[in-house]
């Protein structure tokens, strides 16, 4: 097949530090060369991925970043230089909307946010011309009356993620610095476990600088470390040395990138049974999923017994990037064929199917 990917405009391909979707996209695209596949990505100019690319920004709009104007012109373009394709799996949010101006083309995108609220009504008005790929069955059950093609968890390269010893004495936080995703938290809980804790975090936004200067600075010292944003050389160094990843996010996520990440170096995970967690993460095997803050300080000791072996199992055996690049090629050819009016030759749908 003749593929088509589309990038956000706001990061490059892959991110040079945080990033799930730009992460997800990149070894989506280097999975469906390796199998045969002929990709085009259109992403930004300053992208490395190593297949063909095609942009309209020479860089990422990191500036402006969430701006219609900036999203809509990117994906003009990218349709312009995709309409050859068999598929186009565009992962940006207007896209899908303009894609009904190509009828005959067969077109698939992925929610990488909530299906509720806001988002929850674009999702709606998608969803006649453009089947959507749910990122978890969590996420999918939110979905209400929007139709979900498939549920494809998202994967990683287990061999990017070296199996750390969980030596370095610490408990890790790592994500953005936004109010929900718990860094607070985090170290309130540290403080009162009495455990050391280093927080790996993105500030971008105004939002996210107010929150970390506000909430989260005022509590740190001691044992309690902000060490800033972290790139993909320093990640795992610094989850495989982390006793367990402190993770009491206080939203509903679709999906939990970094604690496939955290999984996959050998560390446990410990969160709240919300949203996708309890799809990755096993209570007492994996990790621990604590229904609030006190059994959360309660419990934590627990983590440094947990058997890190089984921790990387799980994702070599369903969280690997070959196992979400094989389900999306069933999807694609799926939808391809229906295109066509052609039955597919493999009724097997993909994993996780709904």
């Amino acid at each position: 097949m003749r593929i088509g990917l589309i990038a956000p405009p706001w990061l490059p391909v892959p991110p040079p530090k945080y990033g799930g979707t730009e992460a997800v996209v990149d070894r989506l695209a280097r999975g469906l060369v390796e199998r045969g596949h002929e990709v085009v990505l259109f992403c930004t100019g300053d992208s490395t991925c190593p297949v063909p690319r095609a942009w309209v920004y020479e860089e990422a709009q990191r500036a402006q970043l969430g701006q219609v104007v900036a999203e809509l012109r990117h994906v003009i373009a990218a349709y312009d230089a995709l309409l050859d394709c068999d598929i186009v799996h565009d992962h940006s949010v207007v896209g899908p909307m303009y894609a009904a101006r190509f009828p005959d083309l067969a077109v698939v995108t992925t929610a990488h946010g909530p299906l509720t609220g806001d988002l929850g009504d674009v999702y709606r008005a998608i969803s006649p011309a453009v089947p959507i790929i749910a990122i978890s069955h969590h996420q999918a059950s939110t979905a209400g009356l929007v139709p979900i093609a498939a549920v494809i968890h998202h994967g990683i390269e287990p061999a990017a993620f070296p199996v750390g010893n969980g030596d370095g004495g610490y408990y890790g936080w790592l994500g953005r610095m936004a109010s929900y995703k718990g860094a607070r938290e985090a170290v309130l809980i540290a403080r009162e476990a009495g455990v050391a804790l280093r927080l790996a975090g993105k500030m971008q936004h105004a939002d996210e600088v107010d929150y970390f200067h506000d909430e989260v600075e005022p509590l740190l010292g001691g044992d309690i470390e902000y060490i800033g944003e972290i790139g993909p050389e320093q990640r795992s160094a610094f989850l495989g040395g982390a006793i367990a990843l402190l993770n009491p996010i206080t939203w509903a996520e679709p999906f939990g990138l970094t604690m496939v990440e955290a999984l996959a170096c050998g560390t446990p995970v410990v969160s709240f049974p919300s949203g996708s967690a309890p799809e990755i993460v096993e209570d007492g095997v994996t990790g621990l999923l604590c229904r609030d803050i006190d059994e959360m300080v309660a419990r934590l000791p627990e983590a440094a017994h947990l058997d890190r072996a089984a921790c990387r199992k799980v994702v070599e055996g369903h969280f690997s990037a070959d196992r979400m690049v094989d389900e999306h090629v069933v999807l694609y050819e799926e939808l391809v064929s229906l295109r066509r009016g052609v039955p597919p030759a493999d009724q097997t749908p993909a994993a996780g199917q709904i």
